[in-house]
């Protein structure tokens, strides 16, 4: 038995990547369900939101479960930027017939609050994963009271040596790869990001904690190869965007099975962030990193109608294509399915019960 299969209570060391905006509990049960860890994204859930999703999660299944927060600081909105980059959008405004706001809305992110972990006291869930570093002391011992194991991810060395000083039960390599946002907390610098299979091994030789392997890894063989490397378990995300229980949009399963999907880029144009995603219009027409976009995550507001509005037409020109570069695990089957093929191999390699 592996060291994640010990501290999580699962049969297989697989976590499920926690996606905010195209999943809920439905993925993470039917995922929990299968033997490996279900993740809930949550922070851009409502406290009743959450308490709704772990409410329903249990009603479905009563494995482990994983409850995700980000960890940003806020920073206060300002004016003259969102403006400034407002009027990167405007024409596209234009063109499809819409009125620009004369300011851009609040964001819909938020961070690890007092709120959250007086609920996390309440849910008490299995596992607390954080992105983006880790809340502060109070808050951290808080969540640790309730008995949850704590995680989260590192992108750099340096970042997996700082969150097992604050005492993290085991850290997420998060690889060059993956999709969705770069947890980054230490440094804003991308030339600090190196590939899964550069990370892994380095993380393991630097820290005492089990290490977590994620990005890249779409299939069996990548999780079998991972293990081998000596990861002590393995994150998948992007191969969950086309099973049923995903809340994917219809334009971003298009996406996944196009091309499009070959070519993918750090950007920070949909959140102030960077985070991978397919290339697309607002992409290659504003280009990946964009010096102009506001700090996370007040970027979003200026895109959301023109998202929606382009979304409505079946284009997918102004979405957010969270994708990692791997995504030729991508498969419309159950979940369940999808993580038995995943875990397949893992005998292979001694770490199946």
């Amino acid at each position: 038995m592996s060291a994640i299969q010990s501290l999580f209570n699962v049969k297989f060391p697989l976590i499920q990547a926690p996606m905010a905006g195209v999943q809920g509990w439905e993925l993470a049960a039917a995922v929990s369900g299968a033997g490996a860890l279900g993740s809930i994204p949550c922070a851009m859930l409502t406290p009743d939101a959450v308490r709704d999703a772990v409410t329903q999660f249990r009603a479905q299944c009563d494995r482990p479960v994983n409850l995700n927060f980000f960890c940003h600081t806020p920073v206060k909105v300002d004016t003259d930027l969102q403006l400034k980059w407002l009027e990167q959008f405007r024409p596209w405004y234009a063109e499809l017939g819409l009125p620009a706001p004369s300011l851009p809305a609040g964001p819909g992110r938020r961070p690890f609050n007092q709120d959250m972990a007086d609920l996390i006291a309440e849910l008490v869930p299995e596992v607390v994963s954080f992105h983006f570093g880790l809340p502060n002391d109070e808050l951290l011992q808080q969540v640790r009271s309730s008995g949850a194991k704590i995680i989260s991810s590192a992108t750099t060395v340096d970042e997996a040596r700082w969150l097992e000083q604050k005492g993290v039960d085991a850290i997420i390599a998060q690889g060059l790869e993956a999709g969705g946002h770069r947890g980054m907390f230490l440094s804003e610098a991308l030339s600090t990001q190196v590939g899964t299979f550069a990370l892994v091994p380095q993380i393991k030789a630097a820290v005492r904690v089990p290490v977590i392997a994620a990005g890249g890894i779409a299939d069996a063989p990548g999780v079998q190869a991972a293990l081998a490397l000596g990861a002590d378990g393995v994150q998948v995300g992007t191969s969950y965007l086309l099973c049923p229980e995903a809340h994917t949009s219809t334009v971003h399963r298009r996406a996944l099975t196009s091309e499009a999907a070959c070519h993918t880029v750090l950007t920070n144009l949909f959140s102030g962030r960077p985070a991978r995603g397919i290339v697309n219009r607002m992409i290659r027409e504003l280009g990946a990193i964009n010096m102009l976009a506001p700090r996370f995550p007040h970027a979003t507001a200026a895109s959301a109608p023109l998202r929606a509005a382009a979304e409505e037409r079946g284009k997918s020109d102004f979405s957010p294509l969270w994708a990692g570069q791997n995504v030729t695990g991508c498969q419309a089957i159950p979940a369940a399915e999808l993580t038995q093929s995943l875990v397949s191999r893992i005998s292979l390699s001694g770490n199946k019960n």
